[in-house]
């Protein structure tokens, strides 16, 4: 639990246009809770609050779950911090996280933590849903790097 940084105008679009019925708020908390379940990652009980920061509580099994989820909020254009307020119910050695720089891509990115440019994969299976593509990183973006 604690608090994470993200480049607050690099990211995913997925703030759409205001709904009438629904505050400004309600509607950007919305669109982040829709963005998470889009990805199909496990949490239950998600709860999402927004102040100067995401604040996000919820219960899942894992920490690369937990990761998944902070990264999926953290990576949206507008977001500058997530506070992680997720319990999970079966700890695992954490993830570091990485920032892309212009330039990067996984295994230039792989080369460098891990010291050998064909673990690549294990970058890009670590960020999916989040990732499709493991040409579709950007500069800005926050990764998972997982440890071997």
């Amino acid at each position: 639990m604690g608090l994470f940084s993200f480049i607050k105008n690099a990211g995913k679009k997925v703030f759409g246009k205001k709904e009438v019925e629904l505050t400004e708020e309600e509607t950007r908390i919305a669109s982040l809770k829709n963005a998470i379940k889009s990805l199909e990652i496990p949490i239950s009980n998600l709860e999402i609050g927004l102040a100067q920061q995401v604040i996000v509580e919820g219960s899942t099994n894992t920490n690369s779950d937990r990761e998944k989820v902070i990264l999926a909020l953290g990576n949206v254009e507008g977001v500058g911090a997530v506070a992680d307020n997720i319990h999970v119910e079966n700890p695992e050695p954490e993830s570091t996280f990485y920032e892309v720089k212009k330039g990067d891509y996984l295994s230039k990115i792989a080369k460098e933590v891990y010291g050998d440019a064909m673990k690549y994969p294990t970058i890009f299976d670590a960020n999916k849903p989040m990732l499709k593509d493991p040409d579709e990183i950007y500069p800005g973006q926050i990764l998972r790097i997982p440890a071997l």
